[in-house]
């Protein structure tokens, strides 16, 4: 049975969780800045009909969660509600199965409470130091002409340039996923873009890379090797591989950024593989 509570982690921080229920290991999907929950749905199917529990935890200012003006978007703070929610769940240790910048979470997750991550798959996200790339944030200075500009039309034709421009296989985009990937900042315009304006003001408390030896749990890293923006650079790639104690890097042919669409079934396949390594 699927189950869409929503989890207080702070006054006016709610966050949309998408959980199935049953008795399979419990695995925690955090998803990147857009897509949302939607972005897995092949994967969580699989995984579910493999015998695992799907946990979708929707980061504030993503999907369904809320996108309060003044909170924190800081990564760090996403990961300490990514705890409160696990926390609130009783589900942990989980396997935790994070796509872009949502890996970056993970990592201080699994930095912050090693109780609650068993091991990790990053899809394509590697150790970021800021919720914002500094073309985004850029591209924030133009928030106050979105509306004037078209509005979500605008946002849609943005979305979908990005979505393109990120992938190997392309055939899966079309109208119907670039209005699903978008349905969250739809339902209420001026939120989501005073919260991508918050985030491009966030700063981080404390670096990621310098605290990277001390995730314990086995990693697996997924890239596509298509050429595509939104990829990990191969410094970050062989920092990873120079700094964590059990780490694998997994290249998938042909694929671009958005592996969940892409190559789901290799997707599952990666953490029953990861879950294997936490076993023995």
């Amino acid at each position: 049975m699927l189950q869409h509570p929503y989890v207080v982690v702070a006054p006016a921080e709610t966050v949309h969780v998408e959980a199935w229920t049953g008795d399979g290991r419990p695995v925690a999907i955090i998803p990147g800045l857009f897509g949302a929950a939607f972005a897995f749905r092949k994967v969580t199917a699989l995984l579910a009909a493999a015998g695992y529990r799907p946990i979708v935890i929707e980061p504030i200012g993503t999907g369904s969660s809320s996108r309060p003006e003044t909170a924190d978007y800081s990564l760090a703070a996403q990961s300490r509600r990514l705890a409160a929610v696990l926390d609130s769940l009783r589900a942990g240790p989980v396997l935790i199965l994070a796509h872009s910048l949502g890996a970056s979470m993970a990592f201080r997750l699994a930095i912050e409470r090693p109780d609650l991550v068993g091991g990790i798959v990053s899809l394509e996200g590697g150790p970021t130091e800021e919720a914002m790339t500094p073309v985004f944030r850029r591209a924030m200075r133009y928030v106050p002409w979105v509306k004037l500009l078209g509005g979500m039309n605008l946002i849609r034709r943005k979305i979908r340039g990005m979505l393109l421009d990120a992938s190997g296989d392309r055939s899966w985009i079309t109208d119907g996923i670039v209005f699903a990937y978008t349905l969250g900042e739809a339902r209420n315009l001026d939120a989501a873009l005073k919260a991508f304006l918050a985030m491009s003001r966030a700063r981080e408390p404390l670096k990621l890379v310098p605290r990277l030896a001390d995730v314990v749990c086995p990693v697996t890293l997924m890239v596509g090797t298509a050429r595509h923006d939104g990829d990990v650079p191969p410094q970050e790639v062989a920092l990873l591989s120079q700094t964590l104690r059990s780490f694998v890097v997994d290249s998938e042919s042909g694929a671009g950024h958005f592996l969940q669409e892409e190559r789901p079934a290799a997707v599952v396949a990666a953490v029953q593989q990861l879950a294997q390594r936490v076993a023995r």
